[in-house]
């Protein structure tokens, strides 16, 4: 008789041979650092992106159930309302998670006689989300409008295109205006993830589409309380009609716990407070990141808080993550399926909480790398 777990281990095995084996690590992260092993590291991984100070929590509502049953405390409306005008919407919804946000909402506006139109390097959530729906699912080439323009020119009936705001593995930006332009062409409903982001861009902080002035074009936002906000959650906005829907159909907002009413008011809190100040902050420490990176001669195509350098193999990228940490510095090395095969990179988070002087002693370190493993 074969092993009951065999070909499960025999997968896990290939992982590791791989060097694509993943560990969790016990860790306490207090602003800009990261406790690992008993040893503080300056975090380069955080997705804390303003870096705002926290506040204190208080105890509502820690838990009832789901909120179409007895957990829809007073807080959501609150916040909602918030929300909802942060991105020049009728209403939005909060969902526990991002990542349920994005399943929630395409799976129940998108159907099996739908194409979805879906940039190549979308997030994972946006990727399973699709396949969910049932729907044809269409991937043109990353940031590529004469791919999509091709692909859509070739599709009849109900066409929906996704796409992010700030790409999460790579950190570049979204063609907004272009893509805009061809979805209102063909009449395509328009999806923007905007988790990198909201908070971090436009005016106010109202995010990506604001920055390229094209909120008017956008019929649905997905978005995270999580990243540039600091707090826990995430939120689809658009018509009333569209979040009624969702709050209907989608699975992942019917058949879960309602995030804690103390959670909510966390952000409720954090999204009242001096945002701009720190956004503000933010933008001068990435802009100084990218200036040094340029002056060491290495290699980004960012523009935005997310910085990856690119390494290719996946062990070298490892070992190059390793001496980072060595000499003080977090930043970790993503791999596949996070991103493609030999597309293995350091990804490097900015979050307002690093120090100008922080930001070029890990300069410093990132350039005593590229030598030591022959980055150009």
């Amino acid at each position: 008789m074969k092993p009951k777990f065999g070909t499960l281990e025999k997968k896990l095995s290939g992982i590791k041979k791989n060097n694509l084996l993943r560990n969790l690590q016990d860790s306490n992260v207090e602003k800009q650092f990261i406790k690992l092993d008993g040893k503080k590291l300056l975090n380069f991984s955080s997705n804390d992106y303003l870096g705002m100070k926290p506040g204190k929590l208080k105890h509502i509502q820690f838990q009832s159930s789901s909120r179409l049953v007895s957990g829809n405390d007073t807080s959501f409306s609150k916040l909602e309302k918030k929300l909802a005008k942060h991105k020049s919407q009728e209403k939005s919804i909060i969902f526990p998670t991002g990542y349920m946000a994005n399943l929630g909402l395409i799976s129940s506006i998108a159907t099996k006689q739908d194409t979805i139109f879906s940039d190549e390097l979308n997030h994972a959530s946006i990727v399973e989300a699709c396949k969910l729906s049932g729907s044809k699912i269409k991937i043109f080439k990353h940031n590529d409008m004469s791919d999509l323009e091709k692909k859509v020119q070739k599709t009849k009936g109900k066409k929906l295109l996704i796409t992010e705001g700030i790409f999460s593995m790579d950190g570049d930006w979204s063609k907004l205006n272009e893509i805009c332009q061809i979805s209102e062409k063909h009449g395509m409903i328009t999806i923007l993830d905007d988790a990198h982001g909201d908070f971090v861009l436009g005016k106010d902080g109202k995010g990506t589409a604001n920055f390229f002035d094209v909120e008017n074009k956008i019929d649905l936002y997905v978005s995270s309380l999580s990243k540039g906000l600091g707090s826990f959650g995430g939120y689809v906005c658009g018509k009333k009609k569209l979040i009624d829907l969702c709050i209907n159909t989608s699975k992942t907002f019917i058949y879960t716990s309602a995030l804690p009413g103390s959670i909510n008011q966390y952000s409720l809190n954090r999204f009242n407070s001096n945002r701009e100040l720190y956004r503000k902050k933010l933008w001068k420490k990435i802009n100084l990141f990218h200036k040094r990176l340029d002056e060491i001669k290495l290699k980004t195509t960012s523009t935005s808080q997310i910085i990856p350098i690119i390494i290719g193999n996946e062990k070298k990228a490892m070992e190059f993550s390793k001496f980072l940490r060595t000499n003080g510095i977090f930043a970790q090395a993503i791999r596949y399926p996070t991103v493609k095969k030999n597309q293995a990179r350091i990804r490097i988070s900015i979050s307002g909480w690093l120090s100008d002087k922080e930001i070029e002693y890990s300069i410093q370190i990132l350039e005593k790398a590229k030598r030591k493993f022959n980055l150009k």
